[in-house]
């Protein structure tokens, strides 16, 4: 039997927040429940079946915590809130929506979106040794620096380490203008991107100076003890067996290290085992390392990018 609710809005950030972009979040809401549902200024019109509409209710009254404050509120965050709902997990819900992370030097709120991103962010914060894969987007990277940055304002650790294997550093990178560090600085780049959402750019060369933040090819780890430090191992699928040996026997004392990377992009030869993956194989069982896998159902990008790695996901089984 066909019905309609209306939902009164209290303001307009709401309504917007809500809505989202080019009302991509009311299509959206009523993909996931097959509700019709308009917003006409502050009012919400919910219309379709019953259940449609019960579900569709209870679905926006999910995310209140973040549009009511006018948060952006993105598909991810729908997605998560069905799932809460169909697995009865609404107090965790709403546990995840209230952790706010960290804010962006434009006061935008940092917080985990999905539920692994959640316990990815819990083993950043207690364990000193964090395996994490899964696609592009999931929030792998940006994460981790995230947690490193703040838990380097507030004097957990004395330095935060950044470092990726550059796997071009061979013959065809020696062809490229400048000394080694400019050669490598293009692989490094989506590192100082994320440190210049929570520390201001023109501080961040002085910080490098002084040694508190270090941004190096994995290179530069070899013969080294990581004391005091947070260090953040990213794109490591694209090491070496040895390599990955190399840099998780660098762990020092009062440090703790997170590894990144996606197992199914690799760029080492075809021949050549991923460190990542051997790595993981080897330390399943070992007391005190956390492993944390994210899938597409965790991707915090674009809503094709799901779409894309989903579809690729599909044809590579």
């Amino acid at each position: 039997m066909a019905g309609a609710l209306t939902i009164q809005l209290p303001n307009t950030p709401s309504a917007i927040a809500l809505a989202g972009e080019r009302e991509e979040n009311l299509k959206t809401l009523a993909q996931q429940t097959g509700a019709n549902i308009v917003l006409r200024g502050q009012e919400l019109y919910i219309s379709g079946t019953e259940k449609q509409i019960d579900l569709a209710s209870r679905l926006v009254r999910s995310l209140e915590h973040l549009w009511s404050q006018g948060n952006n509120i993105s598909s991810t965050d729908i997605s998560t809130a069905r799932h809460a709902l169909d697995t009865h997990r609404e107090d965790e819900l709403q546990d995840l929506q209230r952790d706010v992370i960290a804010r962006t030097r434009k006061s935008e709120e940092v917080r985990a979106k999905t539920f692994r991103q959640r316990q990815y962010i819990e083993s950043l914060r207690k364990r000193d040794l964090t395996f994490c894969t899964g696609p592009a987007g999931t929030g792998k990277t940006f994460l981790a620096v995230v947690v490193a940055v703040q838990a380097l304002l507030d004097n957990q650790f004395e330095r935060l380490i950044l470092t990726r294997p550059a796997v071009e550093a061979g013959e065809r990178l020696g062809f490229l203008p400048g000394d080694l560090q400019q050669k490598v600085n293009p692989y490094l780049r989506p590192l100082y991107d994320a440190i210049n959402e929570f520390i201001d750019p023109e501080k961040v060369p002085s910080l490098m100076e002084r040694g508190v933040i270090e941004v190096a090819p994995l290179a530069y780890m070899r013969g080294r003890t990581l004391n005091n430090a947070f260090v953040i191992v990213d794109e490591a699928q694209n090491t070496t067996p040895a390599q990955m040996k190399m840099v998780l026997t660098r762990l020092g004392f009062r440090s703790r290290m997170v590894i990144t990377g996606d197992i199914t992009q690799t760029d080492l030869p075809l021949n050549q085992q991923s460190g990542l993956t051997v790595a993981i194989q080897i330390l399943q069982k070992v007391e005190g390392i956390a492993f944390c896998e994210f899938s597409q159902k965790d991707v915090v990008r674009h809503p094709l990018v799901q779409r894309i790695v989903a579809a690729y996901e599909q044809y590579e089984k």
